[in-house]
């Protein structure tokens, strides 16, 4: 007989001359878990969520969250080998994904750009995601996603998406997503965090959409919530900016948010040397003059302790808005890196 709980793993003993004897071995019971670290609450799950977006926390009557295909996790990490940047370690948990890491930037052959991808057509309610990217010392790379990030519309609960970057010692990274575009009815919070060497390079940037304008749809959406956090190795932190859009009370209308328009866009590029700030702030400024005629309304100005440079504006014409991104982003990375940033390609 086996103890309760317990399987029946047999070990025989003896020699040739005499009988056999046979022990029953315990085996530990399962753990109650299953799916290892990457499939428990505490590993895909923010700390904390906005009480804005928490209000809505209830059980979806379709998956619940953590079921099959509600946790997406996706984990890079990229070291420099032979004078490349290359991907080295790899996970990916649908609906998070990539394809293989592309080198096209003829003037940095050694960079590669790597698209961030879904194999679902948007974020749903219930949705819990995560991304862990980590550089590794005197690394480069340019990380952006397919498409833009369409948040359905929620009959209960909400969707959240951490994104955590790691920047080591020498490393440029540029982090540049496209817009994010929250459906009516739709209930999301977004944060990213970053571990930020005081030697590396960062460029991180982020666009939000009223809605989907092309069928007049503004501001339909519950609730949308944003942190960017980032920390220096010994915790010290270096900037935090907050975004909280939530129609229902009224927060979207005025200056320092939207002010009556439909898009938000902001870029913020941390550099090493504070003496540069100056500098890179005026290129920005000079990147975004030529789109003063496109209705845009946008401010640049240092980051705290000069740690480097942010950009917001507003606009109503998404074209505009995205090419002054650009021309912006491509603005920080010519001045960082010494050379003009490639055409990016996307269809």
């Amino acid at each position: 007989m086996t103890a309760p709980g317990a399987a029946a793993l047999v070990k025989e003993t003896g020699s040739k001359r005499g009988p056999a004897e046979v022990r029953v071995l315990p085996v530990p019971d399962p753990p109650e878990s299953h799916g290892g670290y990457r499939l428990q609450p505490e590993f895909y799950e923010p700390k904390r969520v906005p009480q804005e977006v928490l209000q809505f926390s209830s059980r979806p009557g379709t998956l619940a969250v953590g079921s099959p295909g509600k946790v997406g996790v996706l984990q890079l990490d990229f070291e420099l080998h032979d004078g490349t940047t290359q991907l080295m370690r790899h996970y990916q948990k649908s609906p998070l994904q990539i394809m293989r890491p592309l080198y096209f930037n003829l003037e940095r052959p050694d960079m590669p750009y790597v698209y961030l991808t879904s194999t679902g057509g948007g974020i749903l309610q219930g949705d819990r995601l995560r991304t862990d990217l980590r550089f590794g010392p005197d690394t480069s790379a340019h990380v952006t996603t397919q498409a833009a990030s369409k948040i359905y519309k929620m009959d209960s609960d909400y969707a959240t998406s951490l994104m955590n970057l790691t920047v080591e010692r020498g490393a440029h990274v540029e982090y540049l997503p496209d817009p994010v575009i929250p459906f009516e009815r739709s209930r999301m919070y977004q944060q990213t965090s970053v571990v930020l060497d005081e030697t590396a390079t960062l460029l991180v940037g982020e666009t939000i959409y009223a809605g989907r304008l092309a069928r007049e749809e503004r501001h339909a959406y519950d609730v949308y919530a944003s942190d960017l956090e980032v920390r220096r190795p010994s915790g010290a932190l270096v900037a935090l900016d907050r975004v909280r859009l939530s129609p229902s009370a009224g927060g979207i209308d005025g200056l320092g948010v939207l002010a009556d328009h439909d898009v938000l866009a902001m870029l913020y590029v941390f550099v090493p040397d504070a003496a540069t700030v100056p500098a890179l702030a005026d290129a920005l400024l000079g990147a975004l003059e030529p789109f003063g005629e496109a209705s845009l309304i946008y401010g640049v100005s240092a980051l705290p302790s000069d740690a480097g440079v942010w950009m917001r504006l507003v606009g109503n014409d998404t074209v505009a808005v995205a090419r002054a991104s650009t021309a912006v982003a491509a603005a920080a990375h010519t001045f960082v890196l010494g050379t003009p940033a490639p055409n990016i390609r996307k269809s």
